[in-house]
């Protein structure tokens, strides 16, 4: 019966519960969680995961994350400047200078939305963009390609590892030392950003410290600098305030670390962050008993994000009817997720970079240090217009061009080897449930061939959720 259903494309809550836990899950739940955990799936992707049970599916997806990427940062990214140099450039040589870091901010983007395309493991750039928006820094402030390069990697190696190292890690990272200006701190003059927004944003979240614990912190992280000579993190004892300090109700002579073990040994830093990959993996309203029970299990796990993943994911909330469609694509799903699952070819990411800026998700560049607001935030007049434009454009011949740069960009679809994969089974609901995450919203497809078809599929607003 769950073989039939996977070729027929039956949903699964229809067969009860023989297809839910220890059985095939079938294309729907397959569908569900792959893109949930990734950017849309190919039809092989569905079918591959659909002879899994829950279980199973979970395990394979957790177990195949990578720690680094699949393709090499381009070198002149990578290229570090001292700042010290800058004094001696002429105002002509630093206006050079700054439209070069410019340039190496766009093919940074490029380079990472390119990675987000051909990965071998969606859910590993999913988590990155994830501790991206949680750990926020930013191009505009940080003003270094080569720095958010390198805390790009960090958050990688990390993306599926332990909360805590990671947490230990970032605290340190250059782009957050500058950022935050923690790298401007120093006894007698700490400053109290790093300070105020690691217990708010990064662990406890409002209302679980006070003042005087955001002002006795800071003074721990001062020493913590970055060497300008190569720009790796310096720690710098005699600009270290190594008096007496007091947080959350404990006292000693605590330097930044020891805060931070501070900050990680409160429940409530394990529920904020549970309560926050809730928000990004099952629903935008987050089951407080649910998230109890989680968060126990990743705080007792010494904060293993696989813990805690692998809790959300078997879950019966993330596989329950209502949580279905009940996120809004962001910009990186809507575009990332169609150049994926459509293998979309083009000869230049930077038409795509630029587009994921219009519609408000710049990458290495959220608006603030809260990150990109999300949820229905992301749709508004002008930003829903831009996304249907972008798929009629995608969509509208199988071969177009794009604007890079003053010149035309390669873009190329076939619409009819994709529908070719769903060879054998019904269209176009087959098309509509590999496409859509619940039944078209407008009038079902009818009467629509090759393109076509898929055009007035993804043109429904359904497309937009997932």
């Amino acid at each position: 019966m769950c073989r039939l259903a996977r070729r027929l494309f039956v949903p699964v809550a229809l067969l009860g519960a023989a297809c839910a836990h220890g059985a095939a899950m079938g294309p729907q739940d397959a569908r569900l969680l792959l893109n949930r955990t990734g950017f849309d799936a190919t039809p092989a992707e569905v079918d591959a995961y659909a002879s899994l049970s829950r279980r199973e599916a979970v395990e394979q997806l957790l177990g195949g994350a990578r720690s680094a990427a699949r393709t090499p940062l381009p070198a002149a990214v990578l290229a570090w400047t001292d700042p010290r140099t800058l004094r001696t450039m002429s105002p002509g040589e630093r206006k050079a200078f700054g439209r070069e870091l410019r340039m190496r901010g766009l093919e940074l983007k490029g380079w990472w939305l390119n990675e987000m395309v051909t990965t071998d493991s969606p859910l590993t750039e999913r988590m990155t963009l994830f501790w991206h928006n949680h750990f926020t820094s930013s191009l505009q402030k940080v003003r270094s390609p080569a720095l958010m390069a390198r805390q790009n990697a960090l958050l990688r190696r990390y993306a599926l590892g332990n909360f805590a190292a990671l947490l230990h890690a970032v605290a340190k990272d250059p782009a957050m030392l500058v950022y935050l200006d923690t790298a401007r701190s120093r006894r007698g003059e700490p400053n109290e950003n790093f300070a105020r927004e690691v217990m708010e944003l990064f662990t406890l979240g409002e209302g679980h410290y006070g003042e005087r614990d955001v002002k006795e912190a800071a003074r721990a992280y001062t020493g913590w600098s970055v060497d300008p000579a190569s720009g790796d993190y310096r720690w710098r004892p005699f600009l270290h305030d190594d008096g007496e300090k007091t947080v959350l109700g404990r006292s000693g002579n605590f330097d930044g670390d020891a805060v931070l073990d501070i900050l990680l040994a409160q429940p409530a830093s394990a529920e904020f962050v549970t309560a926050k990959l809730w928000r990004e993996f099952v629903s935008p309203d987050p089951d407080p008993g649910e998230v109890r029970r989680i968060a126990a299990a990743f705080r007792a796990s010494g904060y293993e994000i696989r813990v805690a993943l692998r809790e959300l994911l078997l879950s019966d909330a993330f596989w329950a009817a209502q949580s279905r469609a009940s996120l809004v694509k962001s910009p990186v799903d809507l575009v990332v997720g169609t150049l994926r699952q459509f293998d979309v070819r083009y000869s230049d990411p930077l038409p795509f970079v630029l587009l994921l800026r219009n519609l408000g998700q710049d990458l290495f560049a959220p608006p603030n240090v809260r990150g990109w607001p999300g949820g229905q935030a992301w749709i508004n007049a002008q930003t829903l217009l831009a996304r249907l434009q972008f798929l009629d454009r995608i969509f509208r011949v199988d071969e177009s061009r794009m604007m890079a740069r003053g010149n035309m960009v390669s873009v190329s679809f076939s619409g009819s080897d994709w529908l070719r994969s769903l060879q054998g089974r019904p269209l176009p609901q087959a098309a509509e449930q590999l496409l859509l995450p619940l039944p078209p919203a407008g009038e079902r497809v009818s009467g629509a061939q090759g393109v076509d078809l898929i055009r007035a599929i993804v043109s429904d607003p359904v497309y937009q959720l997932r």
